[in-house]
């Protein structure tokens, strides 16, 4: 599906819990494939630094359920300064686009001292928007998500499932390569969330294993839950 000159796909999500997706993991097994990216089948670390502005427009947004949002984060992998991107999540009702520009270390250590006159020499329209988003509306580092990410693919439909564990957020600092970050589970219950993201549509041996899980489809989002989160931990 198109909008303007973006591609958007579907998005669903669900909570699930321990037993399901033990269940589900066995029978992706058999159908999909291991994303590439994983060392092995326990998945790999995902930490993103999520921006809003002054008035926290994406969490009102996300709450108040606009039809047509967006949010920009930085993510990096494994700990590791190797990848970092600078991404641009936008939401149209149940679609989503993805868009993301390759930062250096350095560039990034640049971003968090507010220094983002670079970008402008960049060549990606991603960065430029960031820029006059960082300036116009005032965007700040707001929280960190950190998560082991399980995934599988599948070529047809262009899907990818993904199963996202032990759900934390920062509460002692914004620095996503602080060795001395302390986090806090996010989730107090034994579950975690899955994710279910394809193209034009959902392959029937897919579509047949949801059918036959018992969970419903939540409009989860890990920056809100994670913002909530920190913020009941400054007022402990």
């Amino acid at each position: 599906m198109q909008f303007g000159n973006k591609k958007l796909r579907n998005e669903w999500k669900y909570y699930i819990r321990f037993y399901d997706y033990l269940a589900l993991k066995s029978r992706l097994r058999l159908i999909t494939q291991l994303d590439p990216n994983s060392t092995d089948s326990e998945g790999y670390q995902i930490r993103s630094l999520y921006f809003d502005d002054t008035y926290d427009t994406s969490l009102y947004e996300k709450n108040y359920g606009v039809y047509k949002r967006k949010k920009y984060r930085i993510r990096i992998y494994n700990h590791s300064d190797a990848v970092i991107k600078l991404e641009r999540k936008s939401k149209y009702d149940g679609y989503i686009c993805k868009e993301a520009a390759s930062l250096t270390r350095t560039e990034y250590e640049s971003i968090m001292a507010g220094e983002t006159d670079f970008l402008l020499a960049r060549e990606e329209s991603l960065l430029h928007d960031f820029y006059l988003d960082s300036k116009n509306h005032l965007f700040q580092p707001r929280v960190v998500t950190d998560y082991i990410r399980e995934a599988y693919l599948m070529e047809i439909g262009n899907v990818r499932v993904t199963f996202d564990k032990q759900l934390m957020t920062n509460v002692n600092t914004l620095d996503i390569f602080d060795p001395n970050m302390k986090t806090v589970n996010v989730i107090h219950e034994p579950k975690m969330i899955m994710e279910v993201k394809f193209d034009n549509f959902l392959p029937t041996n897919i579509r047949s294993l949801l059918q036959n899980f018992s969970s419903q489809r939540s409009a989860i989002s890990k920056y809100l839950i994670c913002r909530e989160e920190s913020k009941a931990y400054y007022k402990l």
